[in-house]
């Protein structure tokens, strides 16, 4: 488990990284557009190296995402076996139940009843829940620079038509 939070919180800081990356890009993108609208001089293959800086970032945080549902998957396997666990006996429990079936029942029943998985279902939760928020947070930045870089796109290929 804290194997899986310094996942997280690795995963958390390289996925901000590569959206102000990724921000920063778009933003150079618009400089070199606003340049060209101006008249000025404007690196024009900054549009398809910037492009390609994006999708290089963007592989990075899906990677990183990747690695945190594979870990969760993990989490939750742990967990599932946790769960398997109560519903067997124990050797204990076992041993017990050939001299006395009653008693070994009761005692799988009394472990069972005993057993902590309140923490460890919210544990999953909050893990899973981390993991949608920087999906949910990828998306929309991703969405948000998809906006822009299009809107810039579109008039510069209006642009070169009208030229034509």
């Amino acid at each position: 488990m804290a194997n899986f939070d310094a996942q997280v919180r690795e995963s958390q800081s390289q996925v901000a990284e590569a959206q102000s990356k990724i921000a920063e890009l778009t933003g150079r993108i618009e400089t070199a557009r606003a340049k060209l609208k101006a008249g000025d001089d404007a690196m024009i293959d900054i549009e398809n190296a910037s492009l390609e800086d994006v999708h290089a970032h963007t592989d990075v945080m899906n990677a990183n995402i990747a690695k945190l549902i594979m870990g969760l998957d993990d989490v939750t396997s742990a967990f599932s076996k946790d769960f398997d666990g109560m519903r067997n006996k124990t050797g204990w429990e076992s041993f017990v139940g050939i001299f006395a079936g009653a008693k070994s029942d009761s005692m799988r029943q009394e472990r069972v009843r005993s057993a902590s998985i309140d923490d460890k279902l919210q544990d999953l939760i909050s893990k899973s829940d981390v993991i949608v928020q920087l999906l949910t947070g990828q998306l929309e930045m991703l969405e948000d620079q998809k906006v822009k870089v299009e809107s810039i796109l579109t008039e510069t290929l209006d642009e070169r038509e009208a030229v034509v």
